[in-house]
């Protein structure tokens, strides 16, 4: 009779990966530490104009309450924001130069949680006299991906010196930004069988803006499940002997969310068996991870996986593929 193998928690071998969320480290004498904080997960750093940086993070999950957020470039304290807030302009900064940037949450009650990853970004060159702004933003198009998410597309702005980046509104307000390269994002956070409207603006390097393209209108469905939209792609595994033990070895095609995807939940038959945070810039494109299952052939896993989103929240499921060690 087969033995079933103890199951013990899954390690990664991935060298360019950090299994569960850990701490970067503290700043100054700030050291107080709540037990409910983790650090702040999914930031991104989007240069503006040639002298402002766009940061952007999700709220710290698992936490009840939180009071404020700081934003650090470097070592120094830059900018103060509200807990419902999750991102920031940072002006005032040099052009063609490179910088720092990491968000760290305090509690209601005063704790001070741990660093975020730290993220770099460069500013553009300075534009001399540049006083033309990049055309409207050509018509913007989308759809609801599921119950709390919207992909959204539009064309191209034109800029005689360049687009930096485009950055996007809900109503009045800007919601997201990404880079002059995109003309595409996932807006996740949003409120289940509910209407929206949405549009887009372009900025150049000396902070001109352009008119706002047409706006779209659209509704998010009712429910509480995650759109395909959000969820991994080409999700693949392979069983691996190495050593007299076997691993799984996994490659995915991360979801678009027009940014930086910070962090991974894999599922292990069923139950989730670890996250994975990537302790520099995750990989742009195909990612990969391996983990060890146990000494025995003959057993057979299923595996999925899902993405954390930008708004902190964790999207949808992958396929789920089944595996069977020594086959």
């Amino acid at each position: 009779m087969r033995r079933t193998p103890h199951r013990a928690l899954p390690y990664a071998t991935c060298a360019a990966a950090l299994l569960l969320v850990t701490s970067c480290g503290l700043l100054g004498d700030e050291t107080r530490q709540g037990p409910a904080l983790t650090a702040p997960a999914g930031v991104t750093a989007q240069a503006g104009t040639a002298t402002s940086v766009h940061v952007m993070w999700s709220r710290p999950e698992g936490v009840a309450e939180v009071r404020s957020f700081t934003v650090y470039r470097g070592a120094t304290r830059v900018e103060e924001v509200p807990g419902e807030q999750h991102m920031v302009d940072i002006v005032g900064l040099r052009p063609r130069s490179t910088y720092t940037f990491s968000v760290r949450a305090e509690g209601a009650d005063g704790t001070v949680g741990p660093l975020s990853a730290k993220v770099t970004v460069t500013t553009p060159k300075a534009v001399a006299e540049d006083r033309s702004a990049p055309t409207r933003p050509g018509a913007l198009r989308g759809h609801a991906d599921g119950a709390r998410a919207a992909t959204l597309t539009w064309g191209a702005s034109h800029d005689d010196k360049g687009v930096v980046s485009y950055d996007i509104y809900q109503g009045t307000s800007k919601i997201h930004s990404v880079g002059g390269g995109e003309t595409r994002a996932l807006i996740t956070g949003l409120r289940p069988g509910t209407a929206y409207v949405f549009t887009v603006k372009a900025r150049d390097a000396a902070d001109n803006t352009s008119p706002a393209g047409p706006a779209l209108r659209l509704a998010t469905v009712k429910g509480s499940g995650e759109g395909p939209g959000t969820a991994p792609s080409d999700f693949r595994v392979a069983a691996r002997r190495a050593g007299g033990a076997y691993y799984l070895d996994l490659s995915w095609t991360p979801p678009r969310t027009g940014g930086t995807v910070p962090a991974y939940r894999i599922y292990l038959d069923g139950h989730l068996a670890t996250t994975l945070v990537w302790g520099d810039a995750p990989p742009a494109g195909t990612a990969r991870n391996s983990f060890y299952v146990g000494r025995d052939a003959g057993v057979r896993h299923k595996v999925r996986i899902r993405a954390q989103l930008p708004d902190g929240t964790w999207g949808a499921f992958s396929a789920e593929r089944a595996v069977t060690t020594g086959s």
